[in-house]
């Protein structure tokens, strides 16, 4: 273990500030970042956050966000098996089985998540993304019902470029990987702006059925058809293809890791019944902001999707289909209380609509059969909201914000028994309030502090899980987060400390189950404490220079604490008050290293150290600790004026690592462990002119 912490401390973790580097004077300096609905600088921002540049995204493989997500602390990203991932924001696994739960996410200012609570992560190309931005912490005042925070994902292609652009990468690694993407950015004129983002991936995956294909498209297009005034279109079409290898037991997973979950009393194993998700999606968004006056901005979006998903399953096959609507208007004011005092206000609303037909059949070796169940739900969330800020010599940051939020699921069951009407689960009218602020007690040195109400609605997935049935029982998620933050520059920025302590005390926390043949159900679970410390250090041990044999060495460590526990919580006669939260590391140590040598020679490490994590409720079982080191190595090459070349090596798990992520919670017949891959390798080159 020496040797393993040793590497540790040779890593440069996620960076949690945006910067740019000038060249000719070695001097840093600060980006302002999009958060509340304008650029900041992050060292007065009221909020923890997080900022992963384009550069970060791609520092490993780029087919996944895995790596780049699991840079910043306090969020935590697992992949099951290539395709199918999990994310939780200051929180735990326990609500996302397949996908992303207490967190908003959007897409260019368009929510990708949907009006039944969902989010399909797995649907956007990595590639295509050139900036990632995280709010950390209940963000329910503005950005609607969560309890995790925000993360804002910004596509390529809207920063406007005078020339055309276009890029194409090949990548192709272990267990049949091959990836190929295309960027390209077109500028009709000044004002017009084009961008194509094209992809294919596949793999075969590590284990038996866990092949990957998924084929994407993305549309970028920005008109600033007036001074004052700008329209952007953001739009996708996804074929997502992958299999479910499903869950092991130790003994299994100790005998053969490569298998797919076997045959087991009744059931058929995994790749017998062809289990897997095939999601087929179009997603678009039209935005269109206007400065009224030099003091007031109106902003109005409208977007949709639409999702085609089947899931062949061990015990059933399930169709669903999905459409969901939504708009999200604001006005902004800002001015000039005196000189030395400004202050902003927004008013505003976000509403979705969201429509799903589920329909279950027997399952026949991935053949729909007999039906099972069926069922139609409709979903409807609104959240108002206002907010004002106050700003007094750029030293002094006060932010006050509240929004209501109103949330209601219809359904109406088809089959096996036609229902009358149809019924209503009213989850009423919640406000959520938030204060924050800043303080900059030197040029450099920032406190911060925040008290908001988190509020998360059960999913459409969640009342209506795969074991086939409405469950009217399930209450929202609610909470009180307080946090305590500073920041700290030092030395022209060469040395960025930013660090962050919380408590979220949550209510009706909301668990999952699986029944003995695998189907998952969910239910309230009493109180939970959610204690959390977050500590990142980025240094610039040698700032971007013109010559020498390092022309620049940056290296951070990113560490999170994790104090999550049941407050409450009783099953029948089973209490697990004072238990570890499952799914949760007590630490999570991410660092990394970037070295640029002389020739556009590139470095890029990545280290992971993650605690063992509690999987069933009665911490009775425990996913291994683990220490996952990535390596990548890239030399550009300019052709001419007008050709650029990369090619590029990597390798994952360079230790070797038997570990297993994106475990399954409280797994029936103890089987909870997905195992990752071993050591394997990657390369490829990508072509720019």
């Amino acid at each position: 273990m020496k040797r393993y912490y040793l590497l540790a401390t040779l890593g440069l973790c996620s960076k949690l500030y945006a910067q740019e580097v000038d060249t000719t004077t070695n001097r840093l300096e600060q980006v302002e970042v999009k958060a509340y609905f304008n650029k900041q600088p992050f060292l007065r921002l009221t909020s923890s956050a997080a900022v992963l540049s384009s550069q970060a995204i791609q520092s490993q493989q780029s087919p996944s966000l895995v790596s780049a997500m699991n840079r910043v602390p306090g969020l935590r990203m697992e992949e099951r098996s290539p395709g199918s991932y999990r994310l939780a924001l200051r929180g735990s696994m326990i609500r996302s089985p397949f996908g992303v739960r207490n967190v908003k996410i959007y897409l260019d200012d368009f929510p990708l998540t949907d009006a039944g609570g969902n989010t399909y992560l797995n649907l956007i190309d990595p590639y295509a993304l050139g900036q990632i931005n995280i709010l950390k912490g209940p963000d329910g005042s503005i950005y609607g019902a969560n309890s995790g925070g925000v993360v804002s994902l910004y596509s390529k292609g809207f920063d406007r470029s005078s020339k055309p652009e276009v890029n194409l990468q090949l990548t192709g690694g272990s267990y049949g990987l091959f990836q190929e993407q295309l960027n390209t950015i077109l500028p009709f004129s000044q004002t017009q702006q084009l961008a194509i983002n094209q992809s294919w991936t596949r793999s075969d995956g590590y284990r038996q059925n866990s092949a990957l294909n998924k084929k994407n498209i993305q549309l970028n297009y920005n008109w600033h058809y007036a001074k004052t005034s700008e329209l952007k279109f953001t739009g996708f079409y996804s074929d997502l293809g992958y299999q479910t290898p499903g869950g092991l037991t130790a003994v299994q997973m100790e005998t053969d890791r490569r298998q797919a979950r076997p045959k087991g009393g009744p059931n058929p194993g995994a790749a017998e019944q062809k289990a897997a998700i095939y999601d087929k999606t179009f997603f678009g968004g039209l935005s269109n902001q206007t400065h009224l006056s030099s003091k007031m901005t109106l902003f109005a979006s409208v977007f949709g999707s639409s999702n085609q998903i089947k899931n062949p399953f061990i015990t059933n096959y399930e169709k669903r289909d999905e459409k969901n609507i939504g708009t999200r208007l604001y006005l902004s004011y800002a001015d000039l209380l005196s000189q030395n005092l400004k202050y902003e206000v927004q008013l505003g609303l976000e509403a979705q609509k969201g429509w799903y037909a589920i329909d279950n059949y027997d399952n026949a070796q991935g053949v729909a059969t007999d039906p099972q169940a069926k069922d139609k739900l409709e979903n409807s969330q609104q959240s108002f909201f206002a907010r004002t800020q106050l700003e007094w010599l750029e030293r002094l940051q006060l932010e006050l914000s509240l929004g209501l939020n109103e949330s209601k699921i219809g359904y109406r069951q088809y089959f096996p028994v036609e229902q009358e009407d149809k019924a209503n689960i009213d989850f009423g009218s919640t406000w959520m309030p938030r204060a924050a602020l800043s303080y900059l007690i030197t040029p450099m040195f920032a406190l911060r502090a925040s008290i908001s109400k988190g509020f998360s609605t059960p999913t459409v997935a969640e009342v209506r899980s795969s074991d086939n049935s409405i469950n009217t029982l399930l209450k929202p998620e609610t909470g009180t987060n307080h946090e305590l933050g500073l920041r700290l520059h030092l030395w022209n920025r060469r040395v960025v400390l930013d660090a962050a302590a919380y408590t979220y005390q949550m209510n009706n926390a909301i668990i999952r189950q699986l029944r003995e043949n695998g189907a998952e159900y969910f239910q309230n679970a009493g109180k939970i404490n959610q204690k959390g410390l977050e500590v990142s250090i980025l240094l610039y041990l040698i700032t971007p220079q013109v010559s020498g044999v390092v022309r620049s060495l940056q290296f951070a460590s990113n560490f999170s604490f994790n104090d999550y526990s049941f407050r409450i919580y009783q099953v029948g006669d089973k209490n697990y008050q004072g238990n570890k939260l499952p799914a949760v590391p007590k630490t999570v140590w991410v660092n990394s290293l970037n070295i640029l040598f002389p020739n556009q020679f590139r470095f890029d490490l990545l280290s992971n150290l993650t605690a063992a994590i509690p999987l069933d409720d009665a911490n009775s079982v425990y996913a291994k600790r683990y220490h996952l080191l990535q390596g990548k190595l890239s030399w550009t090459k300019s052709v001419g004026s007008r050709y650029q070349i990369r090619l590029f090596v990597g390798a994952d798990n360079l230790l070797n690592e038997k570990y297993s992520l994106g475990n399954d919670i409280n797994a029936f017949g103890g089987r909870y462990f997905n195992p990752a891959p071993l050591r394997n390798y990657y390369g490829g080159m990508s072509f720019n002119f």
